[in-house]
């Protein structure tokens, strides 16, 4: 390194002088730093952790975000993306020594191409809203998180985010085909292509997924879908989640791919119910939700063998949609169930891991014994065709050392997925949340490999520093407590 940029990294600017660098290109209602503009932004959905941002910008240009990226590598200043600020791993959490970034003004839909069935967004548009403007078409979108009324689809090609009809559709991963990214410097990128492929390294599945580590993603080209003849859910009761766990596994095993398989287990299912009126029934372990699509020959076909498969696996009750109205209301009670859960305990804390499906049963019966273990309750909300767990632990931060021990449980539900074969993350990214479990998830060398790839995108390690990768530093004074069982570091971003 020469000498003089050892010297621009050195120098630091304050935020008068930023300030006012910053408002020589943006309006002045696009940069806040009074502390009643900028405490809004302190957290995103995970709520637990909160930070109040040095400084907020609010860009509606991909140039002024190059102009932005530029100013904060030139002064040293750390930078951090966010879109609607519902994510649940503290992916967002700003810095006291830093710059927010949000990106909720770019919000158009640039394009539909309905003889290709794509479309080019910004990065701040609606996960849903691109449906919207792809209905007329005969088109849609296919990724659905439970958010998707309002997180942004930025954000979801940040986390990877999946959504109830993941299982047949895919994550967001399999459903975009280019980026247009701004690096730390300032240059902007296109990765990827509007072919089906592009030549060269897969650095569009890299970037998906990289939690704003990488670069700053402005527009997004995503695949777009014919909407089905006919889509119809079917709904089964259980007397345990066994049964229910089973269940799933019948009916990947008969070769049936659902559009979505969802599980709730009882106390998820009874705030569901309170708080929608979905019409489920409240007085059994759990439910399956299964949704075919396709055409009506197909569904039609498949909803008997699927009816016939639950009732084998056990289910008690088995009930097919009337209609569209009666479809959208079981999912309806799904998608809300995290609000739902929100209104029967003080906070919640939401994990999000993914197992193998055969090992359904045993983690759902060895995260109840850990929730009598810890005196913590757990609803269980997933996507159970392919694995992807979400307890929410129920607890009140306003008791001394529940937070802590809501922590503690959390992390040992995480290394629970890793122990038979899964993953600490599906969809939510890790963030600061799940930090620490990437020292159990991953060795040494992979870590490094993580940190080196970081490296050749931001060198400096001016976006978003202290996330989803831990340094060694940390796995060793992590390693050192699990094993004496200590109390489990407080997962907060590493001093820049």
């Amino acid at each position: 390194m020469q000498q003089s940029e050892q010297e621009t990294i050195a120098r630091r600017i304050s935020r008068e002088e930023l300030v006012r660098e910053l408002r020589r290109f943006l309006r002045d209602d696009a940069v806040l730093y009074a502390a009643e503009d900028t405490r809004p932004y302190e957290c995103d959905g995970l709520s637990a952790y909160r930070r109040v941002p040095w400084l907020v910008v609010l860009p509606e240009t991909t140039a002024q975000v190059q102009r932005i990226a530029r100013l904060c590598f030139e002064n040293n200043v750390p930078l951090v993306a966010r879109g609607a600020g519902t994510g649940l791993s503290g992916g967002a959490l700003p810095l006291e020594n830093g710059i927010l970034l949000n990106l909720a003004r770019l919000s158009g839909v640039l394009e539909i191409d309905p003889l290709n069935r794509t479309a080019r967004v910004e990065p701040g548009v609606r996960n849903l809203a691109i449906s919207e403007a792809a209905a007329p078409q005969g088109l849609y979108y296919a990724p659905d998180p439970s958010s998707q009324i309002a997180c942004t689809i930025g954000g979801n090609v940040a986390e990877n985010s999946g959504g109830v009809h993941c299982l047949k559709y895919g994550l967001t991963v399999h459903n975009i085909l280019q980026l247009k990214v701004v690096t730390i410097e300032g240059e902007l990128l296109t990765i990827g292509s509007s072919a089906l492929d592009s030549p060269g390294f897969d650095l569009l599945a890299l970037m998906t997924g990289s939690e704003g580590m990488l670069g700053i993603i402005v527009e997004i080209t995503v695949k777009l879908l014919p909407q089905p003849e006919r889509a119809q859910v079917v709904m089964a009761a259980f007397g345990d989640v066994t049964s229910a766990g089973a269940a799933v596994a019948e009916i990947i095993g008969a070769g049936i791919i659902p559009a979505g398989l969802e599980m709730m287990d009882n106390l998820a299912i009874r705030a569901a119910e309170d708080f929608v009126h979905a019409g489920y029934p409240v007085d059994v372990a759990a439910i399956l939700l299964c949704e075919l699509d396709g055409t009506n020959d197909e569904v039609s076909e498949q909803i008997l063998l699927v009816r016939d498969l639950l009732l084998q696996a056990g289910a008690t009750e088995v009930r097919t949609a009337r209609d569209e109205q009666e479809r959208l209301r079981f999912w309806q009670g799904r998608k809300a169930a995290f609000p739902a859960v929100g209104r029967i305990a003080p906070d919640y804390y939401c994990m999000d891991g993914t197992i193998p499906r055969g090992r359904l049963a045993e983690v759902l019966n060895r995260i109840a014994e850990m929730s009598r273990e810890y005196e913590l309750p757990v609803a269980n909300v997933f996507h159970a065709g392919d694995g992807n767990l979400h307890p929410l632990i129920l607890y009140d931060a306003n008791t001394p050392g529940e937070l802590e021990r809501t922590e503690e449980l959390g992390g040992k539900i995480l290394e629970l997925c890793v122990e038979v074969g899964g993953t600490i993350t599906g969809e939510h990214g890790v963030g600061v949340e799940k930090i620490n479990q990437m020292c159990v998830q991953f060795n040494e060398q992979e870590l490094q490999q993580f940190h080196a790839l970081k490296s050749a995108f931001d060198a400096r390690g001016l976006l978003n520093p202290g996330k989803a990768i831990p340094t060694l530093a940390r796995c060793a004074e992590f390693g050192a407590m699990h094993v004496h069982h200590g109390k489990l570091p407080h997962p907060e971003l590493e001093r820049f």
